[in-house]
């Protein structure tokens, strides 16, 4: 079993080091809280979520193509492959998209693909970033006038590193709850039952957040938009909500698009401008080059194997 898994694994390791960036980038970048500490309790957090609401999502991968332990394999290896290589170059890029794109890759090829899953999981994936700046736009015109109502800043500071504490656990719950069905999701029903698939895959992104985190982590936190505090703590609510409502819903998206549209919307709303263009534009090419990388990996590996 344990041979057939390896490529997840892998995966659920790239996941933890590139998505722990969309939980505490902001914050860390901006010095509200200490890098150490912030993966520990993401990686806690993430194993929770993924045991205690990740059912939804692992049933929905496992639905997506008819495939044998094997193909299973190559599919998430393919993933694991371009995701890897995204994390080399900094790229807060999709897991989702690159599961995805990988279980496609041998799909098409067999003829196999159930495309009413499919366009379920592609819906959900246009509008998760849309979603997660409204969200980061409309909480911070709310919540910014009863913040700024707090005169004294040690408690303006101390309610600010509680708050992210909290809602950072939060955001690694949901990131474990929805994100584990990439890990390990397309082995469930033919070598893993749910519960084992959650721990494991749970396990393996915790692995990836506590060895190789940081420099997506400041990509996510600094490239995009400059945040102050304030504004990094709004963004990764709406990046929390966002990938939690889509857990209940069963559909694993993206963390990494929900927390670049929470930092889009918080710093809209706070009036500030883009840090970097070009590196939003990097970004974009990552999400849409993510699952046709895999996709074409993992064609290729099943055709040689």
């Amino acid at each position: 079993m344990w041979l057939y898994i390896i490529p997840s694994l892998m995966l659920g390791w790239s996941l933890g080091a590139n998505d722990a960036a969309n939980v505490f980038g902001p914050p860390v970048a901006s010095r509200l809280v200490s890098y150490w500490k912030a993966v520990v309790v993401s990686a806690i957090f993430t194993v929770i979520g993924a045991v205690t609401g990740g059912a939804a999502g692992l049933h929905t991968i496992g639905s997506l193509s008819s495939s044998n332990v094997v193909e299973s394999s190559i599919s998430v290896l393919g993933g694991a492959i371009s995701v890897i290589i995204m994390t080399i170059l900094a790229l807060p890029v999709s897991t989702s998209q690159a599961v995805v794109g990988g279980i496609l890759g041998i799909g098409l090829l067999k003829g196999s693909v159930n495309w009413g899953v499919l366009w379920k999981i592609v819906i959900c994936w246009v509008t998760t970033p849309i979603g997660a700046l409204f969200f980061g736009f409309v909480v911070y015109k709310i919540t910014a006038p009863m913040f700024s109502r707090i005169k004294s800043i040690a408690l303006q500071d101390k309610v600010l590193v509680i708050m992210t504490w909290v809602i950072g656990a939060y955001g690694a719950y949901s990131l474990g709850a929805n994100n584990v069905a990439n890990v390990t999701g397309a082995f469930v029903g033919n070598l893993l039952t749910v519960q084992q698939a959650a721990l494991i895959g749970g396990l393996a992104i915790a692995s990836g957040t506590l060895t190789y985190s940081k420099r997506v982590m400041m990509t996510v936190g600094k490239k995009i938009i400059e945040l102050d505090h304030f504004s990094s703590l709004i963004s990764i609510f709406a990046e929390a909500l966002t990938v939690w409502i889509y857990a209940l819903i069963g559909v694993p998206v993206s963390t990494s698009q929900a927390i670049v549209g929470g930092v889009l919307g918080a710093g809209i709303a706070r009036g500030t401008n883009l840090a970097d263009r070009k590196m939003l534009f990097r970004i974009l090419f990552g999400w849409v080059g993510t699952p046709v990388v895999a996709g074409v990996i993992s064609a290729i590996l099943y055709i040689l194997i």
